[in-house]
């Protein structure tokens, strides 16, 4: 077992270090290391196995944190540091992110509100606070203009909607869908960057109509709308870097379904316990 341990190790620390921290020799280490194929490396060669067959049936996007939780739920017993060494010896990392476009441009002459959700993003059930934002992606036909509204409770999206065109519009629609599917109730607190589409006349009088209460970001500070940057960036990191998108609509079927068959029934999310938002969902509700 502790030759097993340096073995895990090793690439983290000196052999020598570790040796004398578990009272052995590194003469021994290095005969166990030579001896006919232990139970470590046999059991090494399983564990390669499915973790490539995990991180290709999840297209690339986990890396060792969510690579073991599978291995968790599959019964299999090993280290996180087990997992990355076994993922760098097979050349196996997550997808990385890349460009990106400005998608928050202010009207001065709308109005603004003051920041209700003042960063408080835990939520204590469904359809009590909502965050909204914009994002791009490149193809070859040009930018793709997505809008999302996530629910803190789930870290659900539930409402979206993609354009060639960043306008009121577009956000307009990722409104209507999440509330065609939440219906939620009056005083649900909604947050959104200060741009122009959040603060359109048309969008305010959608949300005056829901009586909800409307909280906008203070201007330049991305952390007012954290959970929203971060769900960008695994959609970017997970769904379209590396790719090349030659059409609108080969992007916009690529991040339908990483919203709606990974990202909300598949993907384990840190924040729910690396629970899939779905599966958190049928769990606390």
């Amino acid at each position: 077992m502790k030759y097993e341990f340096i073995a895990d190790h090793a690439s983290d620390y000196p052999i020598e270090r570790l040796s004398e921290a578990l009272g052995v020799s590194r003469s021994g280490y290095y005969a166990w290391k030579t001896r006919p194929e232990s139970q470590h490396h046999r059991e090494d060669g399983v564990l390669k196995s499915v973790i490539e067959h995990t991180y290709q049936s999840n297209k690339g996007r986990y890396g060792s944190p969510r690579i073991l939780v599978e291995l968790q739920a599959q019964g299999y017993r090993c280290s996180r540091k087990r997992v990355a060494r076994l993922m760098r010896e097979q050349g196996l990392c997550a997808r990385k992110s890349r460009r990106s476009a400005r998608t928050t441009r202010a009207d001065p002459t709308h109005p603004k509100v003051g920041n209700l959700l003042n960063q408080e993003f835990e939520a204590s059930s469904l359809n009590q606070k909502w965050v909204a934002d914009i994002t791009a992606v490149w193809t070859q036909e040009g930018w793709l203009y997505v809008a999302g509204i996530l629910d803190l409770f789930s870290r659900s999206v539930v409402g979206w909607a993609m354009s060639a065109h960043q306008d009121e519009l577009l956000v307009h629609h990722a409104l209507e869908m999440a509330l065609f599917r939440r219906n939620p109730p009056q005083g649900l607190l909604h947050h959104s960057d200060q741009g122009s589409p959040y603060t359109s006349s048309a969008y305010r009088e959608l949300l005056a109509q829901r009586s909800f209460a409307v909280s906008m970001s203070r201007t330049g500070n991305c952390y007012d709308n954290a959970p929203m940057e971060s769900f960008w960036s695994s959609l970017k990191w997970e769904c379209t870097s590396g790719l090349t998108f030659f059409t609108r609509d080969d992007a916009r079927q690529a991040i339908f379904e990483y919203i709606e068959c990974f990202y909300h029934r598949c993907r384990r999310h840190s924040a729910l316990g690396y629970l899939s938002p779905s599966q958190y969902e049928e769990l606390m509700t």
